[in-house]
């Protein structure tokens, strides 16, 4: 039976299937519904979830991630703020890890928000810092995260 399932598979015929072990994962959200979608996709993993900018650094602090998700808009009068409040966005965060390199070296940053504009402005202080970060929308984010972590 290994034999014709080895076959198959090379030929590309065949389904491989092959089990990941559990992540640590860090998720900057403040919509509940989001955080049900976080733990549904992560299911088998270490999820920690944090809502206000508090919260994620006591977190970033304590622990080590494979996988960080940051929301920008974390209070509902930012949803269509025409300024910034950088000290209770996802943006403080973003500066926060940029202005502490030995906390989450290794960690996938992905700034998950549907604000485009404070989403650039998070990628570009991770870069800066020479932090691996990405923006990835949230209507994408579940094709993203079966790029990099499936199951």
């Amino acid at each position: 039976m290994d034999l014709v399932r080895s076959l198959l598979t090379r030929l590309g015929l065949g389904k491989v299937i092959a089990e990941r072990h559990p992540i640590r994962v860090f998720v900057l959200e403040d919509d509940s519904r989001r955080h049900e979608w976080f733990t549904k996709r992560f299911q088998g993993d270490y999820l920690d979830i944090a809502d206000n900018v508090i919260k994620a650094k006591e977190l970033l602090s304590d622990n080590s991630y494979d996988a960080i998700f940051l929301d920008h808009d974390l209070q509902p009068e930012h949803y269509h703020a025409t300024t910034t409040d950088d000290e209770r966005t996802g943006y403080a965060i973003a500066l926060w890890l940029a202005n502490k390199p030995e906390l989450q070296r290794a960690s996938t940053i992905l700034v998950h928000t549907r604000n485009a504009d404070g989403a650039m402005r998070m990628v570009e202080e991770l870069r800066r810092a020479g932090r691996t970060a990405e923006f990835v929308p949230f209507p994408m984010l579940k094709e993203r995260i079966k790029h990099y972590w499936q199951r």
